[in-house]
């Protein structure tokens, strides 16, 4: 079990939870979350959340880098 182990878990949830079986966010999209939030739950949060609105509206099965990059710019021009 490495360092981010619990990082992953908060952001995807626990599989046996979710009603979706193939992922939600790339594995890239994972890293830069995880580096950007710098693993504060509440900015993971927020960037997840934010990073779903930009592949919704995007019309996106899967959060990918350029959705999360635009969420970050978003949640940090509100800080």
């Amino acid at each position: 079990m490495d360092s981010t182990t619990p990082f992953v878990v908060l952001l995807i949830g626990q599989p046996t939870l979710r009603k979706r079986s193939d992922p939600l966010f790339s594995d890239d999209v994972v890293d830069l979350i995880h580096l950007t939030s710098r693993g504060l739950p509440r900015s993971v949060n927020n960037i997840a959340l934010q990073s779903f609105i930009a592949a919704f509206a995007d019309e996106k099965s899967i959060v990918d880098e350029s959705s999360t990059r635009l969420a970050i710019t978003e949640v940090h021009a509100t800080d």
